[in-house]
């Protein structure tokens, strides 16, 4: 995925690390109460037609940004 930065604060020289996973929430909940700190919760950024794409960030102990991701089916 490539876009300019959406904040300032997340404008850095390095690349960001996607990390897909099936359900977003369910990852975000489990590495939250394993400690890991998220500078953005789940969030929709997308609505790509049969599902919506959604992104969490996070950094890890050298404060690089880490991202997951999910596209998430829509229902009926």
């Amino acid at each position: 995925m490539l876009s300019p930065p959406p904040k300032p604060e997340l404008d850095h020289p390095g690349s960001i690390i996607y990390f897909k996973v099936a359900d977003i929430q369910l990852a975000y909940v489990t590495l939250s109460e394993r400690g890991v700190h998220f500078e953005e919760g789940p969030t929709l950024v997308a609505d790509m037609g049969t599902y919506n794409l959604w992104i969490a960030s996070f950094r890890d102990s050298e404060s690089n940004l880490l991202a997951l991701m999910s596209n998430v089916p829509k229902t009926s």
